[in-house]
């Protein structure tokens, strides 16, 4: 059976859909979204810099030296299929999955990629203010699974684990530069929880009648 329309979902809709099914039933089917702040601009400013700089280094054949002084990143050598890369970075196209039942689009927008032995690994960029914690990884485990998931969808071969390459100020020097301080974690994924997650997003679009079991949080106490 096919929901009335075609919805598209990306891993931060559904991290909305583990925080609150009804939030994010409305937000996708109803466009009511919940109330936004200010949007920061130096974490997409980052993210382009970043993006920048791997390129100069794949061009090159070679890893950056974030990643090629770090034994995680031993045998591994930056994705150079340029035409895809781009198309998979861009935040309008992505890449993609089409439920095949309801027409639903799963679609996300990667950093990077690294390949060992034949196999893809996501390579994800984030960016802080402090060192991490012990959990800092596990708000990321969601969105790691959904690209792992995307990729094998897309017939790639990949690593049952994703890298997140953090980035947090160590200080500045005498010419107002700022220098950076990295850290390599390797998160394992679990892409089948990712579908099963996608699936039950899906379930939920087709009926609000399927949200009445559901306690209310907060934003929907706002929204009442």
């Amino acid at each position: 059976m096919k929901t009335n329309k075609n919805y598209k979902l990306s891993p931060s809709s559904l991290n909305l859909f583990e925080d609150c099914p009804k939030c994010f039933y409305f937000s996708i089917v109803k466009n009511i979204k919940r109330p936004s702040g200010i949007f920061p601009s130096l974490g997409s400013g980052m993210d382009r810099v970043l993006k920048e700089h791997f390129d100069r280094f794949m061009e090159k054949g070679e890893l950056p030296p974030e990643l090629r002084e770090k034994k995680l990143a031993e045998g591994c050598y930056l994705f150079n299929d340029k035409e895809k890369l781009k198309t998979w970075r861009n935040y309008f196209k992505g890449i993609r999955y089409s439920d095949k039942e309801s027409g639903t689009v799963l679609m996300g927008a990667i950093d990077n990629l690294l390949v060992k032995d034949g196999k893809l690994i996501v390579l994800d960029y984030k960016t802080r203010g402090y060192p991490l914690k012990k959990d800092t990884h596990t708000y990321y485990q969601t969105q790691m699974d959904l690209y792992n998931l995307l990729l094998r969808k897309n017939n790639y071969q990949t690593e049952d684990y994703a890298f997140l390459l953090f980035y947090y100020p160590n200080t500045i020097n005498e010419t107002g530069e700022f220098l950076f301080n990295t850290e390599l974690v390797k998160l394992p994924t679990a892409p089948e929880k990712g579908e099963e997650l996608f699936k039950n997003a899906i379930r939920i679009l087709k009926s609000e009648k399927s949200l009445e079991s559901i306690a209310d949080c907060e934003f929907c106490k706002l929204r009442k």
